[in-house]
């Protein structure tokens, strides 16, 4: 793939116009807590599904270090939309990871022309660690889907939802392996909600889905194992890192749109206006250096990243010890750069008073927004893995899970 991957040149002329877009009306969606339809589906008409799709399947082939520096553009436009697509381009990096190859063209092709997918895996409530109460049964009248799922990103805008399930049945999935179902958004019996209630990335559509006795194709019955190195812990949570990372950036574009035009001041100021304040150029300065180091830090971990794809691509198979550092950096690069975006979020407003705080500016969002990707994986449990890695040369952990521990 990446041997005939298209220029960075062409991929900014194509997708930047669609950003711009995009930037708009951002602010606005989110006060009016209007889901993003339209622009998901601007995106998908210009193909931005299909980067990482090969050519030889109609897609455009991209990198993943070009793949993720778009995913920063498209977080500074407005961070709601990576996440959405975050279970998507998921998809596609498990398929290359962990799926057969022979099972991939198919849904290589439909991605290509213009499909988009979602979620659902995680449940809600005290379940047991580790078990599902969605599953999937072999009936007489064929397989069928049973269950409810929460944080289902993306799925209000997407045509396909990808089903973690348990398999019940007489071909159950072997032994050290997760059972994922592709489901069409609209086949009968599924139901989407959006009843996401955070206070941030409020239009991610990350709301419940139930599936009530969903007829499933056999074909679309998938699993990966769950044992030995992935780089798929890494992909998601660098996708949430590449958003923050265009938080970063969209922070300082909207605060120097701010204080470029003010005229009003303080009597204590150190400038005529805000635009040749010292103090103010000083914090805008600092919120500059934030958003660099959040990009640097994304594409760090994307090089490890691409350098194990082009493995793949070549050999057929994944390097282990490339994909023990890239879970290794990608807990570095989010215990680094989460708190130094979540200030910046906050010490935008030191750049000038109470018409700042205008719920029309929206500047709000981008703190709400950032400390909501950030509870995702929480960072106290990332800095004790790289602790333990650093004191006691443990490995890290690629698959885990969410649930009640037994008494």
């Amino acid at each position: 793939m990446s041997h005939d991957a298209p220029t960075d040149q062409e991929l900014a002329e194509r997708f930047r116009p669609v950003f711009a877009r995009i930037a708009e009306g951002a602010a606005q969606r989110d006060l009016d807590r209007q889901l993003a339809h339209e622009p998901v589906r601007w995106l998908a008409e210009a193909g931005f599904g299909a980067l990482r799709v090969p050519r030889e399947f109609g897609g455009l082939g991209a990198s993943v270090e070009q793949h993720y520096d778009l995913l920063i553009e498209l977080g500074e436009a407005d961070s709601n939309l990576p996440q959405a697509l975050r279970s998507h381009f998921g998809f596609i990096e498990r398929l290359y990871a962990e799926v057969d190859p022979a099972l991939h063209e198919p849904w290589l092709r439909r991605i290509a022309d213009g499909a988009i997918f979602g979620n659902a895996t995680t449940e809600r409530g005290d379940h047991p660690l580790g078990e599902l109460d969605t599953v999937l049964r072999e009936t007489p009248d064929g397989w069928r889907l049973t269950g409810e799922k929460f944080y289902s990103t993306g799925t209000l805008y997407a045509d396909w939802i990808q089903v973690s399930a348990r398999r019940e049945g007489r071909a159950a999935a072997p032994e050290g392996h997760q059972t994922f179902v592709l489901v069409p958004a609209t086949a009968e019996g599924v139901t989407r909600e959006d009843d996401w209630t955070g206070f941030g990335q409020r239009l991610s559509a990350s709301g419940t889905t139930r599936f009530d006795a969903v007829a499933v194709d056999p074909a679309h019955i998938l699993s990966y194992s769950r044992q030995g190195p992935t780089p798929m812990t890494a992909v998601f949570q660098l996708t949430h890192l590449a958003t923050l990372a265009g938080i970063a950036r969209a922070i300082v574009r909207e605060t120097a749109a701010f204080v470029r035009p003010r005229k009003r001041t303080f009597s204590h100021g150190a400038g005529q206006a805000p635009a040749e304040d010292p103090l103010v150029q000083q914090v805008v300065g600092q919120l500059s250096a934030t958003a660099f180091t959040a990009t640097a830090a994304v594409r760090a971990v994307a090089r490890t990243l691409g350098a194990a794809d082009r493995v793949r691509q070549r050999e057929g198979r994944l390097p282990p010890a490339l994909l023990v550092q890239a879970e290794l950096e990608t807990a570095q690069a989010q215990v680094g750069l989460i708190d130094s975006v979540l200030g910046a979020g906050s010490r935008l407003f030191d750049v000038g008073g109470a018409s700042a705080l205008l719920e029309s500016r929206g500047l709000d969002r981008h703190w709400r927004n950032a400390r909501t990707l950030a509870s995702h994986n929480p960072t106290p449990y990332k800095a004790r893995l790289l602790g333990d890695h650093a004191i006691n040369g443990t490995g890290p952990s690629f698959y885990w899970t969410v649930g009640a521990r037994a008494a």
